[in-house]
């Protein structure tokens, strides 16, 4: 069994644009994504300043069709010691792909990221934690694509994602692949949302931090964060088209998400998925 550091816990980013979100896939369409105004870059390069300023390394898992159009933010993100790891290459979800185009994805997107930053990547995520019942088969081909551990599922209930009844803490696959669920709190019999992304956004940060306290207490695996770099941008283009709950999840608190993020690297230690759980 592997005894971790309580004390040290696991930041991670899911590095895509604004409008590479799921919740709008019906209103932009991936051709027109080149056309779009496009923020990434300088929003990662803010992160980067941060969790340098607070001594914090994260786990970036980048989007392949991102690190294609800035190799050169990737390489700064190498150099500055943090973990490269895969999103996938077009953002698809992996429901949404046969098991021929899921494996060409993740195996492009590899591919790539290796060849910017001249080492192995062994880590991936999957668009909006979309492995779960339905396509266990991606665990297969990650372990083919020469992936070494996912961290693809959200043991919640959400109407576009969830594992409710799957393991809450690491795990081996029967394929070999290690699987790292994002953490839930177990609070009045329910399986709370605590791991970061629009719920830390639109939740107060004492409410966060203190499902964050409590999943430690309870927890004897890591806390692990995530988020994307658009969060923390209130100046993006807006989608005027989109549905209003999809405006309503996606525009809620952007102005205040990087000071809530500030204060999160003030109150907790963080590293990598790597470092975290000494792979």
């Amino acid at each position: 069994m592997t005894v971790y550091n309580p004390a040290i816990n696991a930041l991670t980013v899911d590095v895509e644009d604004y409008f590479h979100v799921a919740a709008f896939d019906k209103t932009i369409n991936a051709a027109d994504w080149d056309a779009l105004p496009q923020r990434v870059e300088r929003n990662t390069d803010i992160l980067l300043q941060h969790f340098s300023d607070h001594n914090a390394t994260a786990t970036f898992f980048i989007l392949g069709w991102v690190a294609k159009r800035y190799p050169s933010l990737v390489q700064r993100i190498h150099n500055a010691g943090h973990e490269v790891a895969s999103h996938g290459f077009s953002h698809a979800k992996a429901t949404s792909q046969t098991p021929e185009q899921f494996l060409q994805d993740i195996s492009s997107a590899k591919q790539l990221l290796q060849s910017i930053i001249g080492t192995e990547v062994i880590g991936y995520r999957a668009p909006s934690f979309s492995i779960g019942k339905t396509n266990q088969w991606a665990f297969a081909a990650l372990q083919q694509a020469g992936y070494v551990y996912s961290s693809s599922t959200y043991p919640v209930i959400h109407d576009l994602y969830g594992t409710p009844d799957w393991p809450q803490k690491p795990y081996q696959r029967p394929e070999g692949i290690w699987e790292y669920p994002m953490p839930v709190w177990n609070k009045l019999g329910k399986q709370l949302p605590i791991a970061g992304g629009g719920y830390f956004r639109l939740l107060p940060y004492w409410l966060s931090k203190k499902g964050i306290d409590g999943f430690l207490a309870q927890s004897d695996t890591p806390y692990m964060f995530y988020f994307h770099p658009w969060e923390i941008d209130p100046e993006q283009p807006r989608i005027a088209n989109a549905s209003v709950k999809s405006k309503f999840r996606h525009y809620t608190n952007l102005g205040r998400m990087e000071a809530k993020l500030l204060r999160l690297l003030n109150d907790y230690q963080w590293r990598s998925v790597r470092d975290v759980y000494k792979l």
